[in-house]
């Protein structure tokens, strides 16, 4: 078997191969003493990263030099590694081959370029439902909100409406793929017709979709997509902004520096056109490196990684009903397609104390709070008619097992019949275990 990928059981006569990542055998300990198999169900926020990109960047680095402009034998291969990842995002998203690609820290980066590049007088139209990258850049009087939709249809009239009110000028509507918050997919193609008809270009965040699901830019018809490589496997701080180039030509450099400029004088300075306009300054070849190689291992196996993703999501979403008092958070119906992504609460509990147990007690990692998408978390707690100011989420991916489902769904029901087993205590507002006697790894020492 190939160390780039694994056989991960799902269920008791079933299979999939899918790409292996780092950290799969990792044990982690409780506050009993004993150790356990790590069960990260933590892959909305960061994945973990994939063996095959491990292998890419230790066979890089030996030959890590400048770009662009070294003379060097070591830079020419750097230049062409770094280069050559721009089609390979290309080819990832689906792109028009005129588009552009230019590298980022990471989806918030590349949303926050995009609108340093709007042409004046844009009117921006965006979901309040959006994660905080994709909510937060656009300001202006401009700037429309549209509130959370209670149907995929309702979404696609609210866009419609909203587009045929903005004022003369540039228009620009700002689509998620997946919730971070409920993993629901959004009807991307119908929304980008509705903006195309009405003369506003689109950008798709694809943070939580593009680890999920292929995307495809012509097939979507949208104009812009921006995402993270730590969503996607590649975890060396790269993403990208993949789109039409004539609004990043047009506006003036993202960041002043070396790279973007053509020529600097004593009281001139000649940008230069092209991605090399939005990314000045020394790249981070070993990240794009890094996200390239994750995106080609993705593509090569999609049927496998949807077919492993939803048959945990199934048993997951199966399991938790069986748990006193929760509350899933949805935005549309409850069948409605999603990526492996669940969040609830739990009458009379608290997210932060039940997040704290399951991991020192149970071994596993999950997040609690409003996810950076305040405004829509917020609003989904309302309609799912709980009392709590968070919730807590679940999510699965690449090395997710069936164990790692059962253990999470066996331990919720433990914690919300019985309680916890150890003392916690709130500490800088998260809940801790009193008097932790876990050790941390040697090489924080």
């Amino acid at each position: 078997m190939s160390s780039a990928v694994i056989d991960i059981p799902v269920q008791s006569n079933v299979e999939y191969r899918i790409p292996a990542v780092v950290g799969g055998a990792l044990r982690v300990p409780l506050v009993t003493g004993e150790s356990v198999g790590y069960a990260n169900l933590d892959h909305a926020a960061s994945a973990p990263c994939l063996r095959a990109v491990r292998t890419a960047v230790d066979e890089l680095l030996p030959w890590y030099a400048s770009v662009h402009r070294g003379a060097g034998f070591a830079s020419q291969v750097c230049t062409r590694v770094y280069e050559s990842a721009r089609g390979k995002l290309l080819d990832f998203v689906g792109a028009r081959r005129t588009d552009s690609v230019v590298f980022t820290r990471n989806t918030t980066d590349a949303l926050n370029l995009l609108a340093r590049a709007l042409p004046r007088g844009t009117s921006v139209v965006v979901f309040d439902t959006e994660h905080h990258a994709a909510l937060l850049p656009w300001t202006g009087p401009r700037v429309r909100r549209i509130a959370a939709p209670e149907t995929p249809a309702d979404a696609v009239a609210a866009l419609d409406a909203a587009l045929a009110d903005c004022p003369e000028g540039p228009r620009l509507a700002v689509l998620t793929g997946a919730s971070n918050v409920t993993g629901e997919l959004w009807p991307i193609a119908e929304l980008a017709r509705v903006a195309r008809r009405r003369g506003a270009r689109t950008v798709l965040d694809a943070a939580q979709l593009a680890p999920h699901r292929p995307v495809r830019i012509t097939e979507l018809d949208v104009d812009y997509v921006a995402l993270s490589g730590h969503k996607l496997y590649a975890p060396f701080g790269a993403g990208a902004l993949i789109g039409r180039a004539d609004w990043l030509n047009a506006a003036e450099p993202y960041l002043a520096g070396g790279g973007a400029t053509r020529s600097v004088r004593e009281r001139s300075v000649s940008w230069t056109t092209g991605p090399q306009r939005q990314e000045a300054g020394s790249p981070n070849t070993v990240g794009v490196h890094a996200l390239a190689v994750a995106c080609q291992a993705l593509a090569a196996n999609w049927a496998n990684i949807v077919e492993h993703e939803q048959a945990l999501l199934t048993r997951l979403r199966a399991g938790l009903r069986g748990v006193p008092g929760l509350r899933e958070l949805r935005l549309f119906d409850a069948d409605h397609d999603r990526v492996g992504v669940v969040s609830f609460t739990v009458d009379g509990q608290d997210p932060g104390l039940l997040a704290a147990a399951l991991s020192a007690e149970h071994g596993i990692g999950v997040r609690d709070g409003l996810f950076c998408a305040h405004l829509a978390t917020r609003r989904l707690l309302s309609r799912a008619g709980s009392d709590a100011d968070r919730a807590v989420r679940i999510s699965v991916g690449l090395g997710t097992t069936h164990e790692h489902v059962d253990r999470v769904v066996s331990a919720l029901r433990n914690l919300v019949i019985d309680g916890p087993t150890w003392h916690y205590e709130q500490a800088d507002g998260q809940w801790v275990p009193i008097d932790d006697p876990r050790p941390a790894p040697g090489f924080l020492d």
